[in-house]
């Protein structure tokens, strides 16, 4: 009977320990200058290489010049701008009323 006892003390010990639980904070990588980064509320553009830019408030896309990305559109600066939901296209023009404020301001047409 008091092997039995001791046996039940353990175990509620044991399985006391169990219930512990110890949060862990998972280290937080340092920020390399330059480094691309996302931005909080807008998800990067998918398949694409591309960086945040704060100031135009757009993604910039990677190898291709004048190429912007924000909230599942694409942006196209060739003369004049385009958009579209594909980086391939189709594109249809638009005038600085239809891109981000940055990217307006930036060109400034």
């Amino acid at each position: 009977m008091i092997r039995l006892s001791r046996a039940l003390v353990l175990l509620g010990i044991f399985s006391l320990g169990a219930c512990v639980q110890v949060p862990v904070t998972p280290p937080v990588p340092a920020a390399k200058p330059g480094a691309s980064s996302n931005h909080p509320r807008f998800a990067p553009p998918p398949g694409v290489q591309s960086r945040w830019d704060a100031v135009l408030g757009v993604y910039v896309v990677s190898g291709t010049p004048h190429l912007y990305y924000r909230e599942r559109t694409y942006y196209r600066w060739d003369a004049g701008w385009s958009w579209s939901t594909s980086v391939s296209g189709p594109w249809t023009a638009t005038d600085t009323s239809g891109v981000p404020p940055g990217l307006s301001r930036y060109y400034g047409h």
